[in-house]
């Protein structure tokens, strides 16, 4: 795994930055301690193109496709995208609050957009997500947990563990083995 990037003011090195609207203050305080991984496609099941991109920073046209009817006005955002090639994109800076958990709950405390870090895989819970995407998201977790030391392994979650019932995702494609096993890996890697 290549060095992890930095964060530097809420923004992580070698990401394109597209600044939301959709974004706002942290409670005064609030600590960032946890990150919450989703997945996502527009329109569903299919990857690439702008629409994405177009839903966080409210553009989304809704005469584009049929699904994006009943979503384009949708005030919605996450921290970060991670495409299908590994690229990144980055939305709202890390010590601001992104739109992307809505109702959810962890250990007890609601509003989770709070004190978490959301990370938007592109994909869907039907197709297995790219190496590169593995890759790229080992990466940025190391530099994340070194920004954020209170993001404990058993403070990564998906958006399902903080919305049950409601939400899915990152889905049943998702190998969560093989995240924890690149962590330990290059956790092994800094210690030597």
């Amino acid at each position: 795994m290549s060095t992890p990037p930095i964060v530097h003011n809420g923004l992580l090195e070698g990401a394109i930055q597209r600044p939301s609207p959709n974004q706002g203050e942290r409670p005064p305080g609030m600590a960032v301690d946890l990150l919450v991984l989703h997945n996502i496609s527009l329109p569903p099941g299919e990857f690439g193109g702008p629409w994405i991109d177009d839903l966080f920073l409210n553009r989304l046209d809704p005469a584009a496709h049929p699904y994006f009817q009943g979503i384009a006005r949708l005030q919605v955002s996450a921290h970060l995208l991670i495409r299908r090639d590994g690229q990144l994109v980055q939305y709202v800076p890390f010590h601001r609050r992104a739109w992307h958990a809505g109702v959810s709950q962890f250990r007890g405390r609601d509003n989770c957009n709070d004190f978490s870090i959301g990370i938007e895989l592109e994909g869907d819970d039907h197709t297995p997500f790219a190496e590169a995407q593995y890759q790229t998201l080992g990466r940025i977790l190391v530099g994340l947990r070194t920004a954020y030391p209170a993001i404990a392994r058993d403070r990564i979650v998906g958006h399902s563990d903080i919305s049950p019932g409601r939400k899915t995702d990152p889905g049943p494609c998702f190998d969560w083995e093989r995240l924890w096993r690149m962590l330990e890996l290059n956790s092994a890697t800094e210690r030597a």
